[in-house]
């Protein structure tokens, strides 16, 4: 595999060519990915409820993020690497710069925030600074708790016109992905054709750009339970390279997700 870059993504969606990402926390698995297919790896603050045993991701810091950045870096240089900015890390527009800049010294050549229209300033700054941007809409869960739990969002009318909103606010501040998580499908390809840059599904349906899900889910042993959105690929291999190739395969040719996955 060659290297990864902002321009390979966005040649993807051009190309329509679906993008696949998986999150990773250390360089086994990175490694792992790599060596079976897969283009982008996240260092998620979910390591907060899979790695760390949290009920949510709140607790994560940003050192955490850097040091599972940097054991991820290390399993494979070519691999796209997005960091996550925790809780609270991006509060302000210094705040965002000092605590992204931690992150790409750690590794990573992508940061990502959660959050709409409000994040215009902090997004323009990092992309002036040379730090690339991935947002994040849709069930944000840094915001569970104004949410009142792990619930789909976007299926009002006013609340999908909201997304859509701040969905190219972000592309206009500079941000040159987009994560959009558990909001339906048909929500999910009127962003994706909104937007000049790509998009990365996650219990958004199968007309994003790419999907993305958390490893420990791909193979059944999240310590939680196991997402309507998800599939346990190794269930059906029975090893992981082969689950990590099956997940690849069929987000490639549209398998996956299926109607099943999906939130109308």
């Amino acid at each position: 595999m060659s290297k990864i870059t902002v321009s390979t993504l966005n040649k993807m969606k051009a190309e329509n060519n679906k993008i696949t990402a998986l999150t990773a926390y250390d360089a086994s698995f990175a490694k792992l990915f790599h060596d079976n297919g897969v283009e982008v790896i996240l260092v998620g603050d979910s390591l907060g409820m899979v790695l760390q045993g949290g009920d949510d991701t709140l607790g994560v810091t940003n050192q955490d993020i850097a040091y599972h950045t940097r054991c991820v870096r290390a399993g494979s240089r070519e691999l796209f690497v997005i960091a996550d900015l925790p809780f609270m890390t991006y509060s302000s527009v210094s705040d965002t710069c000092k605590n992204a800049a931690e992150l790409m010294r750690a590794g990573a050549n992508m940061i990502k925030l959660e959050g709409g229209e409000w994040l215009y300033e902090s997004i323009k700054t990092l992309t002036q600074q040379g730090i690339p941007v991935c947002g994040h809409l849709g069930l944000t869960p840094q915001s569970v708790h104004v949410f009142g739990g792990f619930k789909i969002q976007g299926r009002e009318a006013a609340q999908a016109q909201k997304i859509i909103d701040d969905a190219k606010a972000l592309e206009a501040a500079g941000a040159q992905l987009l994560v959009l998580e558990c909001i339906p499908s048909a929500l999910a390809k009127r962003i994706t054709d909104a937007l000049s840059i790509p998009t990365i599904g996650i219990g958004a349906g199968s007309l994003t750009d790419g999907q993305i899900l958390v490893m420990h889910d791909l193979v059944g042993i999240s310590a939680g339970y196991i997402p309507k959105f998800s599939k346990n690929f190794l269930l059906e291999t029975g090893n992981m390279p082969q689950a990590v190739q099956k997940y690849c395969t069929d987000v490639k040719s549209g398998a996956f997700p299926s109607a099943e996955h999906e939130f109308k």
